[in-house]
């Protein structure tokens, strides 16, 4: 009887050496239903005020044009796009708990300190992604001015919401994941991957590349948005040098 409660977990739950192969993908699906049914909560809470969401996502279109209606061209146009809607901002407000439940699926298997870098690690990403489809929203009015204007006076705009919604959408969704650069550089560090030296003596290869890529994966192709992209991420790199050291400093004490 000692034997098994020192196999479990103060929770309750037993630990990841003693779960059976069955185990492990019962706790697996349990996890993934919980995401399947915030994603349908969160969808279903969307698809209600989808007008409400629609007014906010229209508002940097709204900034530099009077009127700034959006035209649709088919029936069917008003259902595809209320769903597309509902389902993006759906993943949107999941992907925390989809993050959490990762995190409490994996961290059974860790030690105490690989668990306080997790929980750490998961806080960073969602606030990053955050952080980075907020800048790409505050950056459309502009990123859409220049490219109204690239074109010359002559053309007037008549936007489909599909064509514009799938726009700033794939700019949220690009700033959002790029931003995760620096989680993923300080995990390559605390892997022994790369060290905080070698990163820093990639400084001007990696400026050179970050602004590359930055022109490369912006949807909209202006200035703006590659600017509003590229300088953040040189700046995470910077930091994550930093962040390496500091985190690598107590292991080399204790050594």
């Amino acid at each position: 009887m000692a034997v098994m409660d020192r196999l479990r977990h103060r929770s309750g739950q037993p630990r990841p050496e003693a779960m059976t192969l069955v185990e492990h993908i019962a706790e697996l699906r349990r996890r993934i239903i919980v995401c399947v049914v915030a994603f349908s909560v969160f969808a279903t809470v969307a698809f209600v005020f989808y007008a409400e969401i629609l007014r906010f996502l229209e508002s940097p279109y709204c900034r530099i044009a009077h009127p700034c209606d959006l035209y649709v061209t088919g029936p069917l146009d008003g259902l595809t796009i209320r769903v597309k809607i509902a389902g993006y901002v759906g993943l949107l407000l999941t992907s925390p708990v989809a993050l959490w439940e990762l995190w409490r699926f994996v961290t059974p298997g860790l030690r105490a300190g690989e668990r306080r870098y997790a929980i750490a690690f998961t806080v960073s990403a969602v606030s990053l992604f955050v952080l980075g489809a907020v800048l790409a929203f505050y950056t459309f009015p502009h990123a859409l001015g220049w490219l109204q204007s690239i074109g010359g006076p002559t053309l007037r705009e008549i936007y489909n919401p599909n064509s514009y919604l799938g726009l700033i959408l794939a700019l949220m969704a690009v700033f959002g994941v790029t931003f995760e650069f620096p989680v993923v550089l300080v995990a390559l560090e605390l892997a022994g991957v790369v060290s905080p030296g070698t990163l820093a003596s990639w400084r001007r290869w990696a400026f050179f590349i970050i602004v590359v890529v930055a022109a490369i994966i912006t949807p909209s192709g202006d200035p703006f948005s590659m600017t509003a992209l590229a300088i953040p991420l040189y700046v995470f790199y910077e930091v994550s040098i930093v962040i390496g050291k500091v985190l690598k400093r107590p292991a080399r004490e204790v050594a």
